[in-house]
Formats: structure tokens, C-alpha cells, sequence
């Protein structure tokens, strides 16, 4: 395996973003799949079940945050540092319905020093703006990956 300082950029992505996924039980467990995984981006998706849904027979908006709050994890994680949430929030625009094939797409918006944002877009199957989540990250000591 190659050392971290030797990958490209799109190898170091891919190779922290495995990193991550083998210990990620929350998103595994969801029926999370990771997609798309490049440097300050990722895209999960994720199928709304019964179990998932609220009082209103819609999904519950935590599932929507979890999801979205993955795809931030893995994009603001590309570069081999541990990096975690600083700050979240997240707007929802219309309800995901039981059966929704859900997509979080994650973009980096700004990465300086140890600090980042990154804008994540839920859609549904049909391509609906359901919700809009920003992270604001923190990069803390140590790597995914041995340098």
C-alpha cells in the first residue's frame, strides 16, 4: 500500500474515505451507500423505510440530518486528517416520504487552516430539494492513514 504523502489527491480521498466507511456502524446500519468520493467531496444515499418515518408519516428529520451530517463527515475528510463537526445546521423544505431514495451531496465551500465549510444538498429520487444542511468542520490531531 502506498504511504499517504506518495497518493494522488482522488487516491487519498478514496483511501480515507475507506478508512472511515470500515468503521462507520451509523451510516452502515441505515443502509447508507457512499456513491461519490472525491477531495472536500462526497455523496451518500439512503432508501426512507417504515422504521425511519415520524407522527406525520413522513421520514423523520433526524434520518435526513444523519444522512446529510454523513456526507459532510466524508467530504471534510478527504485530506487525511481527522476532522469533526465545529457546527451544523440544516433546513428542511419539503417532507421525504417512506420509500425515498434520498441523496446527500456534500461540496466544500471554503478549507483553511483547520477550519472548513461545506454546503450538503439532500434531494429525493425525483431530484426535489427536500433539504439544506451546512457544516462548518474542525480538523483535530491525527490521520486516517499512516504517513
Amino acid at each position: 500500500m502506498k504511504r499517504a504523502s506518495e497518493m494522488t489527491p482522488q487516491e487519498l480521498a478514496e483511501a480515507s474515505a475507506k478508512a472511515m466507511w470500515d468503521g462507520d456502524s451509523a451510516s452502515q446500519r441505515l443502509g447508507m451507500t457512499l456513491d461519490h468520493i472525491a477531495p472536500g467531496e462526497a455523496t451518500l444515499s439512503m432508501t426512507i423505510t417504515q422504521d425511519m418515518s415520524n407522527g406525520h408519516g413522513n421520514c423523520h428529520g433526524g434520518y435526513i440530518f444523519t444522512l446529510a451530517d454523513s456526507a459532510f463527515a466524508f467530504a471534510c475528510n478527504t485530506y487525511n486528517n481527522i476532522t469533526v463537526a465545529q457546527h451544523c445546521s440544516v433546513s428542511y423544505l419539503i417532507p421525504g416520504r417512506i420509500g425515498d431514495r434520498l441523496t446527500a451531496t456534500a461540496t466544500e465551500c471554503h478549507r483553511q487552516g483547520r477550519s472548513g465549510i461545506y454546503d450538503i444538498r439532500v434531494t429525493n429520487g425525483d431530484g426535489a430539494h427536500v433539504a439544506q444542511f451546512r457544516g462548518h468542520s474542525r480538523t483535530v490531531k491525527g490521520t486516517h492513514l499512516p504517513e
